[in-house]
């Protein structure tokens, strides 16, 4: 069912011209050089430290590494981050959760 409702939210982005983060849950992310990341669309955050943050997506998580980080701003569904950034990755969730 979940892969259904899946391919058709693609082709509804396709042939709708929808962005594709409104319409299957997908965090929308910006960088600014290593300076800044804003994140939109993620459901909470399981991690801060000066050296690493971790949000939960509604497909899995996004790690992203670094130092001195400092929270600038943080809503219920977006946050922005500031600090040097160093590496960014996505961390998809099993296919059995």
């Amino acid at each position: 069912m979940a892969k259904w409702r899946h391919g058709l939210k693609g082709w509804l982005t396709s042939r709708l011209k929808l962005p594709a983060d409104a319409v299957m849950d997908l965090p929308r992310i910006t960088m600014v050089g290593q300076l800044h990341i804003y994140i939109e669309n993620h459901q909470g955050v399981l991690k801060f430290s000066n050296e690493e943050v971790r949000l939960l997506l509604k497909q899995g998580q996004l790690l992203i590494k670094g130092k001195d980080f400092m929270l600038k701003t943080i809503l219920p569904e977006e946050i922005l981050l500031e600090g040097k950034i160093e590496h960014v990755s996505y961390l998809e969730r099993p296919e059995d959760m």
